[in-house]
């Protein structure tokens, strides 16, 4: 048996896929939405998975604050330069020498795919509870990121051994 607790939020976000044919080369917008999941196989000594109120305030923060009104792209993606030039705040994806944590939580993803998504805020989801009370073997069991009402990536991240 397992105990599990999901959080919810959505965010309006730009990105553009130029390694991919077909119509997500243009720079494009979606309403995302993300569930981000925690399990534990039991409840911690205070009778909960994770704090709860402090894993929603820390995920919506972050996704606040880097993902909502930015534009996702490709750390190579011609346009990163003339869009940051103008003001637009961007996050460049697979980055070689992130500028900011929130670059560096997307390294080793070179472009904002949906399920690249989903990744990248599995990591934030896993840094957010880092600091917080929780069941001993909380931890992320799945991440899901829906960029559209149809399109849909989860990422359940591996059991450690």
């Amino acid at each position: 048996m397992a105990h599990k607790v999901t959080v919810v939020h959505s965010f309006e976000a730009g990105h553009r896929l130029p390694h991919v044919d077909g119509k997500c080369v243009s720079l494009h917008g979606h309403s995302w939405s993300v569930a981000v999941t925690v399990s534990a196989p039991k409840l911690g000594p205070e009778v909960t998975v994770v704090e709860f109120g402090a894993l929603k305030v820390g995920l919506r923060r972050w996704i606040d604050g880097h993902l909502d009104h930015a534009t996702m792209l490709g750390a190579c993606d011609r346009l990163v330069e003339p869009l940051v030039a103008e003001g637009s705040r961007v996050l460049r994806f697979g980055a070689e020498r992130p500028e900011d944590v929130a670059e560096q939580l997307a390294c080793g993803l070179p472009w904002p795919t949906v399920e690249a998504v989903a990744v990248l805020l599995g990591r934030v989801a896993e840094s957010v509870m880092a600091g917080l009370p929780r069941a001993d073997g909380a931890r992320v069991e799945q991440v899901l990121v829906r960029e559209t009402r149809l399109n849909t990536a989860v990422y359940e991240p591996t059991v450690p051994r």
